[in-house]
């Protein structure tokens, strides 16, 4: 497909991008072609932000100090936008009450069939009680810093939210079934096997328009990438809001534009053309 309009370098402060596909290829890695661009934004003055439903952990891991330009200034949008940091040190957090925790896991333990399981994501690390090598392995994935305990209820950890896992869809299994949390909580379908559960209030447009204020960065200076529902918001706190072309239907008609698929290193492709490279 053809490119979409795009900024001028000096025009842009920030670049903000999801990683699940989005940032990442077909087969879940980092682009090889995205680091001489990343080295072109730095000399550009350009913060790039990677923004995920991910761990903090696994986040950083696929920006390593070798191979990121200003790794030691590097801010992270994580747990969408539970946990932001800075050179690997908090910004800000949101918490859920152990109360709320508790409530999460005792409604996914109702559901039937099971078809998944919760995953208790804190500042620390994530933890589960389903223990079967395939759901573990699949959830390290995402959690690189994982541990199996026997009560989610009794996790010593700040929880920032509580990610469900849908073996087979999300919006039609996990969704309906945690819906009656919605009084008090804020329930997302992240991903087709995704669901998470978060304070209200709390997502990664809220974080990208604190990380704009903090910097005196507006939308016009900020160039955004998403896929999914859970990249709405974060798509509305910038002018150059790009929907990738195989996204969900309401982030295409949420987007300003278009960018080639994540098969198709669509990010790169963009910012490539952005810097006229």
């Amino acid at each position: 497909m053809s490119l979409p309009p795009t900024p001028a370098p000096a025009d842009v402060r920030l670049v903000v991008t999801d990683m699940d596909g989005t940032l990442l290829d077909a087969d879940g890695r980092v682009p090889d072609d995205l680091w001489p661009i990343l080295a072109g934004l730095h000399d550009a003055g350009i913060v790039v932000v990677p923004a995920s439903g991910r761990q903090h952990a696994t986040i950083a891991a696929d920006f390593p100090a070798d191979r990121t330009p200003g790794h030691d200034e590097l801010v992270i949008i994580a747990e969408n936008g539970t946990l932001v940091t800075r050179g690997g040190n908090p910004v800000s957090t949101d918490a859920l009450s152990p109360d709320a925790v508790t409530a999460v896991v005792h409604a996914v333990r109702d559901i039937e069939p099971v078809r998944g399981g919760a995953v208790v994501a804190g500042l620390r690390g994530a933890y589960v009680e389903r223990a079967d090598a395939a759901f573990v392995d699949h959830v390290r994935t995402y959690y690189a810093e994982l541990e199996v305990v026997d009560d989610l209820t009794r996790v010593d950890d700040q929880v920032l939210k509580v990610a469900v896992h849908d073996d087979v869809d999300s919006a039609t299994g996990t969704f309906p079934a945690l819906a009656h949390l919605q009084d008090s909580l804020q329930v997302v379908v992240s991903s087709p096997h995704w669901v998470d559960v978060m304070n209200p209030g709390v997502n990664k447009g809220v974080a990208l328009r604190r990380l704009q204020e903090l910097a005196g960065i507006g939308p016009e200076q900020t160039v955004v990438f998403g896929d999914y529902l859970n990249d709405l918001e974060m798509l509305d706190a910038a002018h150059w809001s790009y929907a990738m072309a195989d996204a969900h239907p309401d982030v295409i008609a949420r987007a300003r534009y278009v960018a080639p698929s994540n098969a198709e290193h669509g990010v790169v492709r963009v910012l490539e053309a952005m810097l006229g490279r």
